[in-house]
């Protein structure tokens, strides 16, 4: 069982990579599969797993294994680890993207995805096909975060904020966008194609990563409503840009979205995209990463790639 903090030497840090499959797989022998090794000495490892950490970590049921509660919050946390160490040791003067198998972690929103990702997958399978991505999902909180996680990913994408003025925190502009209005095909309570602060203060409001009580507000949107001076009824709160587009569809509600978003699911949506009032704030998407990666080789090649990808995006 654990009691203390563990000396680094002490450790057989190939358990690492088996704790992370063994939480991925949930299953001894895929995760034996996964590590290359034999079914006997993926068990053998959970057992010593499960002595040093004084728990069960898999749990059998009825239907196979589950997490106990100590895995399930230990998940997180050996991604990071073992996803650190394998960028350290893949660190080096040379990078070949034809023959690599190196994995990189990028922090995004869904909406990044929705507008990049098709392009920046493309071109990484047809560069570098043993690269791996891992597109960590962004929530808006986690920017409060930023100065401890920028050094355990490899970059992040998300417009400036006062938060982001970090020393050793470097950055480039990928593209622009601009905020829009949508509303259903059908709106019974809105028929402008350029409505009024006031009739958007009246509408009921689908908000992504809306936190009412949070003050000065974080999240993008919120910012905006702030800055019309609109303290919105929001009637649906949700933790994702895709998703706030079906949930306007076929109602009275109102969003405002990133026109690049919005017109990829308007016609299918039967929703308008409408003209904002006042006075919005342009988006600025820009790649963040920390400045000790600037000098790899990797690195640079990561950077470039998915500033090759934001280039060849249409005009919205």
């Amino acid at each position: 069982m654990v009691s203390g903090p563990a000396h680094l030497a002490n450790l057989d840090l190939n358990l690492l990579v088996m704790l992370r499959e063994l939480i991925r797989e949930r299953n001894v022998t895929r995760a034996a599969e996964r590590v290359g090794v034999t079914q006997p000495a993926a068990s053998a490892a959970l057992s010593r797993l499960r002595r040093h950490f004084g728990d069960e970590l898999l749990v059998r049921g009825k239907g196979g294994y589950t997490l106990s509660p100590l895995a399930a919050q230990l998940a997180e946390q050996v991604e990071i680890v073992c996803s650190k160490a394998e960028r350290l040791f893949a660190t080096g003067t040379h990078f070949d993207p034809l023959s690599s198998q190196r994995e990189f972690t990028l922090l995004v929103a869904d909406y990044t995805i929705a507008v990049m990702g098709t392009e920046l997958v493309r071109l990484v399978a047809r560069e570098a096909p043993g690269v791996r991505l891992h597109l960590r999902m962004a929530r808006e909180s986690l920017a409060s975060d930023v100065a401890d996680t920028i050094h355990l990913i490899d970059g992040m994408v998300a417009p400036p904020a006062s938060r982001f003025r970090l020393s050793g925190l470097r950055s480039v502009e990928l593209f622009r966008d601009r905020w829009v209005c949508v509303v259903s095909e059908g709106n019974r309570l809105l028929r402008a194609n350029r409505p009024t602060l006031e009739q958007l203060a009246s509408l009921p409001w689908v908000a992504p990563f809306h936190d009412s009580d949070g003050y000065p507000p974080a999240a993008p949107l919120s910012r905006q409503l702030t800055l019309f001076g609109i303290r919105p009824h929001v009637a649906v709160r949700v933790e994702s840009y895709q998703a706030v587009p079906s949930l306007v569809a076929g109602t009275d509600r109102v969003a405002l979205i990133q026109e690049r978003l919005a017109a990829t699911v308007a016609p299918r949506l039967g929703l308008r995209i409408l003209e904002c009032p006042g006075d919005p704030e342009p988006i600025v998407e820009k790649l963040w990463w920390h400045s000790n990666y600037e000098a790899d080789p990797a690195h640079r090649w990561l950077r470039d790639t998915v500033s090759r990808a934001a280039e060849r995006l249409p005009a919205p």
